[in-house]
C-alpha cells in the first residue's frame, strides 16, 4: 500500500513511521499501513464549494506574473481551493482560447493550459455546446408539457457532481482535441469584422432595447433551423461525413425532434419546434436571455456613439464573441465571476444585470479588493467540522 503522508506507527503491526493517509476519494479518506494490510476509512464531511469562473483574461494575467494584483489575487484563490472551499472549474472556452494565444510559442500555450489546468485542480465545467443544448431541450420539454416558461436553474446543467467532492493526491490529465488555431482565429477576425459592419446601421436605428432582444432571439433561433436544415440536406444528399463534421448546433433541432411523438408527422414536429422557438420559454433561457440582452447593450451603445473608430472597435471587441460564450453559459451556475472590464461594462448595464438576475459577484480588475474579501469571507466562515477534515485529509495544510 502506497503511504502518501506517513502520520506514525501502525496500530496493528507496530511498524514504526508506516501509518498514515494512502488517498482521499469522494467524501473518504483511506489510511493503512505500507507494511502491513492494515487499513481505515474516515468519512469526511460533506462539502459545498463556491464556484468562481476565472475569464481567460485572468488566467493570462496570473501565468505572466508581472501583475503584483494577479499575483495576491491567485495566492489567495489558491488558498481558498486547498481549504476545500472553493472550486475553479476551467471549460472548454479556456482551451479554445489559449489556442489562439497569439504571440506565443506552442511550448508557452501548453504551458499556460497547465498551468490553468493546476489552477483548476483538473476540474471541469461541462462543455459549452452541451450546457446550451441541455437549457434549450429542458426548456422545450417544459413548453411540450405546458409547464411554466420559467427556467429552473440546476447546477448539474453545467458542472459535475465531483467538483464538490474532497481533492484527491493524484490529478490524472486528459487532453481535447482542439481544431486548427490559424483558422479558427481568421474565422473569429472575420466575424467580428462582420460586426463591426452592422455598426453603421445600427447608429441610426430606432428600434428600442426590447425590440432588440427579439431580434437577437429571432436570429439564434434561425440560426438552429437554418443549421438543421443544411444538416439535413447534406443527410438527404448521401453526405456520409455530415454526422461526423456537421456544426454541433444542427443537432439541436434534430434532438428536440427525438422529444416528440413518433406518429407525428415532420411537419407537425416542425411547427412545435417553431411554435417553441417563438415562446416566451424559449426567450427565457439563461443562455439565450444573457448573450441576446448583451448583444442588445452592445446596439445601445453604438447607437449613442460609442465604437466609431473602426481599428479600436476592432480591438476592443476581438474577443467579444468568447466572452459573451463565456458568461452566458457559465454565469447563472456561478457565485462569482472574474471577467475584463470591457465585458463587465455590457454585463453590469441593468438590462443585462447577471448579478440580481443570478446571483453571481462580478469583479474586474478596477475591484480585485472586493474580490479579496469575498474570498476572506469564505475562510471566516469555516465550521469546525470542515476543519477537522481538512487536518485529517491534507495535514500539511495550515489553518488559521
Amino acid at each position: 500500500m502506497i503511504v502518501t503522508h506517513i502520520l506514525g506507527d501502525c496500530p496493528k503491526c507496530q511498524c514504526k513511521d508506516s501509518f498514515g493517509n494512502v488517498l482521499v476519494s469522494g467524501n473518504r479518506l483511506l489510511r493503512g499501513c505500507k507494511l502491513c494490510e492494515y487499513a481505515t476509512k474516515i468519512e469526511l464531511p460533506r462539502l459545498c464549494k463556491k464556484i468562481i469562473y476565472l475569464d481567460q483574461f485572468f488566467f493570462s494575467s496570473a501565468f505572466r506574473a508581472t501583475d503584483e494584483r494577479f499575483i495576491t489575487a491567485t495566492r489567495r484563490i489558491g488558498r481558498m481551493v486547498e481549504l476545500q472551499l472553493l472550486s475553479i472549474p476551467y471549460s472548454t472556452i479556456h482551451e479554445d482560447e489559449t489556442h489562439q494565444w497569439r504571440g506565443y510559442g506552442g511550448k508557452t500555450k501548453e504551458s499556460l493550459m497547465k498551468f490553468i489546468k493546476a489552477t483548476s485542480r483538473g476540474y471541469r465545467f461541462i462543455p459549452s455546446y452541451e450546457v446550451e443544448q441541455t437549457q434549450i431541450i429542458k426548456a422545450f420539454k417544459a413548453f411540450l408539457a405546458g409547464q411554466s416558461p420559467t427556467y429552473t436553474l440546476e447546477e448539474s446543467d453545467a458542472i459535475r457532481s465531483n467538483v464538490h467532492e474532497w481533492d484527491g493526491y493524484v490529478r490524472i490529465d486528459v487532453n481535447r482535441y482542439v481544431g486548427q488555431s490559424e483558422l479558427i482565429r481568421k474565422l473569429k477576425k472575420y466575424s467580428v469584422e462582420e460586426l463591426i459592419d452592422l455598426f453603421e446601421d445600427w447608429a441610426k436605428s430606432e428600434n428600442r432595447f426590447d425590440q432588440n432582444v427579439a431580434i437577437e432571439m429571432r436570429g439564434a433561433a434561425n440560426t438552429y433551423l437554418n443549421s438543421y436544415f443544411e444538416f439535413a440536406a447534406r443527410v438527404a444528399a448521401g453526405d456520409i461525413w455530415a454526422f461526423t463534421n456537421a456544426p454541433v448546433n444542427s443537432l439541436v433541432v434534430e434532438s428536440m425532434l427525438r422529444c416528440l411523438p413518433r406518429d407525428l408527422s415532420f411537419e407537425e414536429c416542425m411547427a412545435q419546434v417553431v411554435s417553441f422557438f417563438n415562446s416566451k420559454h424559449f426567450t427565457e433561457i439563461p443562455f439565450q436571455s444573457i448573450s441576446a440582452r448583451i448583444y442588445s447593450v452592445l446596439r445601445d451603445k453604438v447607437k449613442h456613439g460609442a465604437y466609431k473608430n473602426r481599428e479600436k472597435a476592432l480591438d476592443r471587441l476581438m474577443g467579444l464573441f468568447h466572452d459573451v460564450g463565456h458568461v452566458a453559459t457559465y454565469a447563472p451556475y456561478c457565485h462569482a465571476f472574474v471577467m475584463d472590464q470591457a465585458m463587465e461594462v455590457l454585463v453590469a448595464d441593468a438590462r443585462v444585470d447577471v448579478e440580481n438576475r443570478y446571483g453571481v459577484r462580478v469583479f474586474t480588475t478596477k475591484n480585485l479588493d472586493k474580490l479579496l474579501g469575498w474570498l476572506e469571507e469564505l475562510e471566516q466562515g469555516m465550521t469546525e467540522e470542515h476543519k477537522m477534515g481538512l487536518s485529517a485529509a491534507y495535514p500539511w495544510v495550515e489553518l488559521s
